[in-house]
C-alpha cells in the first residue's frame, strides 16, 4: 500500500487541491496489483479510467470548439485523437512521472509495467477520473488544460512525427553551438522488453533526458525535450 506521504507529494505533483486520497490511490492501482493482495480493501482503476475517458473527450473537445471556430468537424476530430491518443497521455504520465507511484503487481514490476504507454495512460485517464469525483468539473477542466493544451499546439502546428533530432541539430548550430552527445545511462527490463534512458548532452552539460523501448526513441524523446527547453 502507498504511504500517506507519497499520496500527498503525487497531490503536489498534480498540483490539485486535496481531496479522497482513496480516489486517487484507486486511481494508481493496477489490476495486477489487485489480483496479488486480496487482502488488502482497495479496487483497481479501470472504472475511473471508464469515467475519465469521457470525461477527458469531453473537455478537449470543448476547448477546440470554443478556441479553433475555423476548424470543420473533421479537422476538430483528427486534433482531438491525435491529443487524447496513448502515446500523448502517456508522455504527459512520463512527465509526471505517474510511474513512480503505480501499486503493481510483481509481474507488471518485472515486465517494465512503469514504463508501459498502455498502463500509464490508462491510469492519466483514471486520474481525471478521481480529480472529476473529488473536485467537480472546473478542477478538472483546470488540470486537463495545463496537461494537453501544449499537445493540442503541438498538433495544431503539425509538430508531432517530427525528427527532433535533426531540428535540435539545427536550432544549436543557428545558436553558435554544435556539440550534440546522446549517451545511454539505464536500461531496465528483460531483453524482450528493454526501456532504455538516453541522456542528451549540448557541449558537455546534460540538457534533458529521454525514455523508450529502443535506443532510437529514447533518442528522439531527449531531442523533443531539448528543443522545447531552448525554444522557450
Amino acid at each position: 500500500m502507498l504511504a500517506k506521504a507519497k499520496i500527498n507529494e503525487l497531490i503536489k505533483i498534480l498540483n490539485i487541491p486535496k481531496g479522497n486520497h482513496s480516489l486517487l490511490l484507486q486511481a494508481i492501482t493496477h489490476t495486477s496489483y489487485v489480483n496479488e493482495n486480496k487482502n488488502e480493501n482497495i479496487q483497481d482503476n479501470e472504472r475511473l479510467e471508464f469515467l475519465g475517458d469521457a470525461v477527458l473527450e469531453l473537455i478537449v473537445s470543448e476547448y477546440l470548439f470554443t478556441h479553433y471556430p475555423q476548424n470543420s468537424e473533421g479537422d476538430l476530430t483528427k486534433i482531438r485523437a491525435a491529443v487524447i491518443c496513448e502515446q500523448t497521455l502517456a508522455k504527459r504520465a512520463k512527465i509526471l512521472n505517474l510511474g513512480d507511484y503505480m501499486l503493481l503487481g510483481r509481474g507488471e514490476e518485472m515486465t517494465g509495467g512503469r514504463e508501459r504507454n498502455s498502463l500509464l495512460a490508462d491510469a492519466f485517464e483514471a486520474i481525471i477520473g478521481a480529480i472529476y469525483l473529488s473536485h467537480g468539473l472546473e478542477s478538472v477542466r483546470e488540470f486537463i488544460l495545463s496537461q494537453l493544451v501544449p499537445e493540442i499546439n503541438c498538433v495544431v502546428k503539425g509538430e508531432y512525427g517530427q525528427d527532433y533530432k535533426t531540428i535540435l541539430q539545427e536550432v544549436v548550430q543557428k545558436n553558435g553551438s554544435a556539440n550534440l552527445q546522446y549517451r545511454i545511462i539505464d536500461e531496465t527490463g528483460p531483453d524482450h522488453d528493454k526501456i532504455f534512458t538516453v541522456e542528451l548532452l549540448l557541449d558537455g552539460k546534460s540538457i534533458s533526458k529521454g525514455k523508450g523501448r529502443s535506443k532510437k526513441e529514447a533518442e528522439q524523446s531527449a531531442a523533443e525535450l531539448a528543443y522545447r527547453i531552448l525554444k522557450n
